[in-house]
């Protein structure tokens, strides 16, 4: 019986083989969208689940005026001494710039990390060599990745070599690990041991008290909550910090599985954070591919119940049962679900490399047959065969047979009614993601392209190792032709490194508040164009100067309750005991993504902090420019290897993970309007063929081609109507709670929905014109001699 059935499906998919290509390819796209979303969203929302002990380890972070990543290096001493219950508790230290030398090859890496060996018993890495055990026990030792052992010595073992460290520390070679996981919080590509740099933590950085330094990590033992050692914190901050502090500070304890998608820290070590409820969306849009490439299937099935009802009609003569008709339309279901499968699968393999690129995620094809991804195939295979095979096979069965064998189906108000029904939420999907779509990429754009507050283009930062040779670098670069401005600061508007405690009593700001701090040069304000609002801009000052002056932004001025700039002038501040003489107050610039709201931001002259240069360059000749840059750097720093970094990529680089979620939306909303347009021209293209006679008569009474394009038209513009008043509430609520992510976001106007029906009905009118066309030039002649 199952040869007979296989035999009976092939044949039928060789007697429409257009009908069953629109099916096939519709379900291939699908179940390859639908594979490559669920490895994306699986490996956004596994970030740090890999290791064993995700569930029990915490990040220990600084609460006092914001919330801050990096505590100082005294807490995990602390912590060891006051909490001998906790499992492990280790220190990590995330580097983003470093000098590399191996033999004479010198390397400048951004990517590197400290940690202490409770680290390694906290997390989990794949080893190729070495003892995790005491690979970082001792100082001048490193671990590296496989990546980077072969970029320092090719395929020779690297256990053993010794490498330089900005020309400090000969560093050893103790082990060696596969390349961590993209999906980490905590990425590097190599790990020195802390105990290399333990010494030179003298105070204030190895005090308790310090603000900033690196990351700390507990583990709690089996059985023990993390509200057990929340309740222990409010003592253990009194005894090491004093009660004054502990009455306003606090240590949070941040769950490792919840670093990548907390937006309310300062700084997340260079990785981007997003929302779960960013991926839960993308996971939506792959339901909804599935779903519209089952709405196809069931619209060209129930569409040719006509053509088979004298087929079903011959069956049930000859004694054939409707559970043996139901079983016979679902294996021709089947067959063709599992062909898309197996092709599905393949288009997977073959664009999950391209996909990788485009959203910047590592993913491999060997994760295809992990336990998870084979049990979602053999779980998406049956609801596909159940949801496109289920109706159409009780729709079919249930034909009388003496209609069925004049030809009728007695089902065709309802299958009509179902096919417009099914057509109407492909309408309504398609609007939704079209709408999403369109708020995503205006979003998109307004993050890069929207006025930063300060003038970005053509503008290269790179740091300066020596401050003595500050204005020697200063003078010969002014006198390069392709550089235009030249500025020292501790940080250029995108860079956030500084941040401290303000007060201002005088203006009845007791209360401190939490403030980015920037020391920059008489040449920041003009080179950057900020726009001044009242009073002076920064000048150079003489070390000797007892007044300290400072120019402040917009956000501090409102926290000083004050809303003229030129009042704000003159007034003082404290940044902790320092007082501050206010000149003048500057526009809000952006120093951090849109997603936080600007804050306060003080500007400061302090050589001594100047630990950057920025230029501004002739794009006509950028190249020759920069490396005429280079080797004047080079020439003063000849120990150094030099790099930098354009104001563009740095911008590029905060949005990296909403640029991720545009490409990704954009892809596969584009895939699914794609499997919807197929199946609405398979509808169209045998609606076409059901009334080649109707369409002969009227065109012999005069009808016009315009006309018949008309009539087939006009059920569909009348569906997307209706589709767009259910689906346009329901874009808007997801998409302004999407929006919310944002501090700063474009307004969701009438303007995106308009264009988003608009979009709806050039849609559907492209994929009708050509069988409708076809329809209105065909021979009414030919058409009208068909019986």
């Amino acid at each position: 019986m199952f040869k007979h059935y296989l035999q009976h499906a092939f044949r039928h998919i060789r007697r429409n083989l257009s009908y069953t290509f629109l099916n096939i390819f519709g379900l291939t796209l699908s179940i390859a969208s639908c594979l490559i979303i669920f490895l994306v969203v699986r490996n956004e929302l596994g970030y740090d689940t890999f290791h064993r002990k995700a569930n029990r380890t915490y990040r220990v972070t600084m609460n006092a005026l914001d919330f801050n990543p990096s505590v100082s290096f005294g807490i995990v001493p602390a912590m060891r001494n006051d909490f001998p219950e906790l499992e492990e508790v280790s220190q990590y230290w995330h580097q983003g710039d470093g000098l590399l030398k191996v033999g004479n090859v010198r390397y400048k890496e951004r990517n590197y990390a400290l940690a202490d060996p409770q680290f390694l018993k906290i997390f989990d890495y794949q080893w190729l060599a070495g003892d995790a055990r005491t690979a970082l026990v001792e100082p001048n030792t490193v671990i590296l990745t496989q990546s980077i052992a072969r970029k320092y010595f090719g395929d020779k073992d690297p256990l053993g070599q010794v490498i330089s460290w900005d020309n400090r520390f000969d560093l050893k070679v103790t082990g060696l690990i596969k390349d961590v996981p993209g999906n980490t919080s905590m990425p590097f590509d190599f790990l020195i041991s802390f105990e290399t740099v333990k010494p030179d933590l003298k105070a204030p950085m190895a005090e308790f008290y310090a603000i900033g330094g690196g990351n700390a990590f507990i583990v709690l033992p089996e059985n023990y909550t993390v509200q057990q050692l929340e309740r222990k914190m409010p003592a253990f901050i009194e005894k090491n910090w004093g009660p004054q502090i502990a009455a306003g500070a606090k240590l949070p304890l941040q769950p490792l599985t919840d670093i990548h998608f907390d937006q309310r820290y300062l700084d997340q070590g260079g990785i981007p954070t997003t929302s779960r409820s960013t991926y839960w969306g993308l996971g939506i849009v792959a339901v909804f591919i599935l779903i519209t490439a089952c709405i196809n299937f069931i619209n060209m099935a129930t569409a040719q119940a006509t053509r088979r009802s004298k087929e079903v009609g011959v069956r049930k003569v000859m004694g054939a049962n409707r559970l043996q008709l139901i079983r016979q339309f679902l294996g021709e279901t089947a067959v063709l679900v599992l062909i898309a499968l197996a092709l599905g699968i393949a288009a997977a393999i073959a664009f999950l490399p391209v996909a990788g690129r485009w959203l910047d995620v590592k993913i491999s094809a060997a994760e295809l047959a992990t336990p998870s991804v084979i049990g979602l195939m053999i779980g998406m295979t049956l609801l596909v065969i159940l949801l496109a095979g289920l109706y159409p096979a009780f729709v079919q069965s249930a034909f009388r047979p003496v209609i069925s064998l004049k030809g009728k189906s007695g089902t065709t108000s309802r299958g009509l009614t179902l096919r417009k029904s099914l057509v109407f939420i492909q309408f309504a999907i398609s609007q939704i993601l079209i709408v999403g779509t369109l708020v995503v990429a205006s979003q998109m754009d307004y993050l890069k392209n929207q006025d930063l507050g300060f003038n970005k283009a053509a503008v290269v930062s790179f740091p300066v190792p020596d401050s003595a040779r500050q204005e020697v670098i200063r003078q010969q670069l002014l006198q390069d032709p392709g550089v235009q401005a030249f500025s020292f600061s501790s940080s250029p508007p995108v860079y956030s490194f500084s941040f401290t405690d303000f007060r201002s009593p005088e203006n009845g700001m007791t209360q401190g508040d939490v403030t980015e701090v920037k020391y920059i040069d008489e040449q920041y304000t003009d080179m950057f164009g900020l726009k001044m609002l009242a009073g002076e801009k920064i000048t150079r000052q003489h070390t000797g100067d007892t007044i300290r002056n400072a120019v402040i932004n917009e956000a501090m001025m409102h926290k000083l309750n004050i809303f003229d700039p030129s009042v704000a002038v003159g007034k003082h501040v404290l940044l902790i005991n320092d007082r501050y003489n206010i000149i003048g107050v500057v526009q809000d610039f952006q120093s951090e993504s849109r997603h936080k709201k600007i804050r306060p931001c003080i500007l400061i002259y302090r050589p001594g902090a100047f630990f950057m240069a920025s230029v501004r360059v002739d794009m006509s000749n950028m190249h020759a420019t920069m490396d005429r840059i280079g080797k004047t750097w080079s020439g003063l720093f000849p120990e150094e290897l030099f790099a930098y970094e354009f104001m563009d990529d740095r911008i590029a680089a905060m949005y990296k993970q909403d640029a991720k979620t545009y490409t990704a939306f954009k892809l596969f909303s584009s895939l699914a309007i794609l499997i919807g347009c197929l199946g609405l021209y398979g509808l169209v293209a045998f609606a076409a063929v059901q009334r080649t006679k109707e369409v002969g008569i009227r065109k012999v009474l005069g009808a016009s081609v315009l006309d018949i394009v008309v009539l087939f038209s006009k059920e569909f513009i009348l569906l997307i109507i209706v589709a767009f008043c259910i689906a346009a509430p329901v874009a808007y609520y997801v998409m302004q709670h999407w929006l919310g992510n944002f501090a700063y976001q474009v307004h969701l106007g009438g303007g995106i929905f308009l264009v988003a029906i608009a979009a709806s009905f050039v849609i559907a009118g492209i994929t009708i014109a050509y069988q409708s066309l076809k329809a209105g030039l065909a021979n009414p002649v030919n058409s009208l001699r068909i019986e």
